[in-house]
């Protein structure tokens, strides 16, 4: 069993009590009856997740909307179970989404993995997201250093040279500079 499949199961087992129902959806091996939690009305968060985990895993796009919406929850193993999913999902909107949310203002608390599953996707949206993501974090006060410190390495990971500027200037942040010293160190130009 998938590593990350493990643990989710361990969590939602633990958030659904275990029933009937979550063994069932732990076992089926029908995507119609997964796909089918994703649409039906009053289903509980862990059956969703499960269920949109799983078709994620499996390439089924139905689960594409769904693991969106959990990459912008407010739990933070939500979010990363959604980008594990969503990186395996292959779906062409991922990065597109991944950027809106990575982008949103209104909730860059929730942005750490819609960031990091930029930099794993490698996109044409993925550098010019994690740009204006950082340069937003480089205000005086910002509370959100984890999601700076993220764009930081991503950026640095992606090595393309665009994001120099917004590097040189995550500098004279004491809580970024060494991270921004090795990604600018491993944008080829900078060498």
């Amino acid at each position: 069993m998938d590593e990350e499949l493990r643990s989710l199961t361990e969590r939602l087992r633990q958030e659904s009590g275990g029933g009937a129902g979550y063994h069932r959806l732990v076992a089926t091996e029908d995507p119609d009856e997964l796909a089918g939690v994703l649409t039906e009305p009053a289903q509980p968060l862990w059956a969703r997740e499960l269920a949109a985990f799983r078709l994620g895993l499996a390439g089924d796009r139905r689960a594409f909307e769904a693991l969106v919406l959990l990459l912008n929850h407010r739990d933070p193993q939500r979010c990363a179970s959604a980008a594990y999913a969503l990186a395996r999902l292959a779906d062409p909107r991922t990065a597109r989404a991944a950027a809106t949310l990575a982008t949103n203002e209104l909730r860059v608390a929730y942005a750490l993995h819609p960031v990091r599953l930029l930099v794993r996707l490698r996109a044409p949206e993925s550098v010019p997201a994690l740009i204006t993501t950082l340069e937003r974090r480089l205000r005086p006060h910002d509370p959100y250093r984890r999601v700076a410190l993220a764009c930081v390495e991503g950026l640095g990971t992606l090595g393309d040279a665009r994001a120099e500027p917004v590097l040189d200037k995550a500098l004279a942040h004491p809580a970024l500079a060494e991270a921004a010293v090795r990604a600018l160190a491993r944008i080829p130009r900078r060498r």
